[in-house]
């Protein structure tokens, strides 16, 4: 198991689902963590539950898209637990749509919170990790990322992601800074875009997993372990990668080659 002894994490999005699994699994490996969340309730339910299992615990109220509240959170954790050493830029959300319906400030929308959002941490955190001559982020993008799945708002920003992952990777890599991405595939998650499909078709998950070739989706759990190998020691000279955690998605349709290239030999 890795060990995040000593480190200060600050993780975005952290009130419910990824994120709490995110937060919960450093905690366990010995950091020190901050919630952060828009949603203040979500995010101090989730910092009680890393005080009453014994672990260190802050939480933090900020729309990511509001550079000003970013700042005022990252400067009071500071004071409260010390240099932030690792970023995790979790909070993001998708409405779907298309690209002929999707409305101007729904787009908007959603690129400022899944891109500039992330920017905006790392704007408020990466000067400090500078000065002290190293730390890791950790960008949660998407499969979306690097391949069209819907969402096009969505897909966009996620792409955005890899690419600022890569830019600062190579910008701060003398400065002791890593920066790594990782790419969920469909996560089993209780939001409000999944239970929405789910009060349409109760089998949705069922239905998703036969696209996988592992046969089922993600459960937080699975990002939350990707996330702490590549903030921990053992990932030391990873930098500007794009982990896939997707089940096998992007590395082949099985379900095209099962109904439709095997039936046709």
């Amino acid at each position: 198991m890795p060990d995040h002894s000593n480190t200060v994490a600050l993780v975005t999005g952290a009130g419910h689902g990824i994120g709490r699994a995110i937060a919960m699994r450093l905690a366990q490996e010995g950091a020190t963590v901050c919630v952060l969340d828009i949603n203040g309730e979500q995010a101090e339910d989730t910092a009680r539950l890393l005080r009453e299992a014994g672990h260190k615990a802050a939480c933090k109220t900020a729309d990511i898209t509001d550079f000003g509240a970013v700042e005022r959170a990252v400067a009071e954790t500071e004071a409260e637990l010390g240099p932030i050493g690792l970023l995790v830029n979790n909070a993001g959300f998708t409405d779907a749509g298309d690209l002929d319906g999707i409305a101007l400030t729904d787009w908007h929308r959603e690129v400022d919170v899944n891109l500039n959002g992330p920017y905006h941490c790392l704007r408020a955190i990466l000067p400090g990790m500078k000065a002290r001559g190293g730390g890791v982020v950790v960008n949660i993008s998407s499969v979306n990322g690097v391949r069209f799945f819907g969402n096009p708002a969505y897909s966009a920003a996620k792409a955005g992601v890899i690419n600022l992952t890569q830019s600062v990777a190579s910008e701060y890599g003398k400065h002791g800074i890593r920066c790594n991405a990782v790419l969920p595939g469909s996560v089993r998650t209780e939001n409000a875009s999944w239970e929405i499909r789910i009060k349409k078709d109760p089998d949705v998950f069922n239905k998703l997993a036969r696209w996988y070739p592992m046969g089922r989706v993600a459960e937080p759990e699975d990002v939350a372990k990707a996330v702490s190998f590549l903030a921990s020691d053992d990932a030391k000279y990873i930098t500007g990668a794009a982990l896939p955690v997707d089940g096998g998605l992007l590395a082949g349709m099985n379900v095209m080659i099962e109904e439709f290239i095997l039936e046709s030999q």
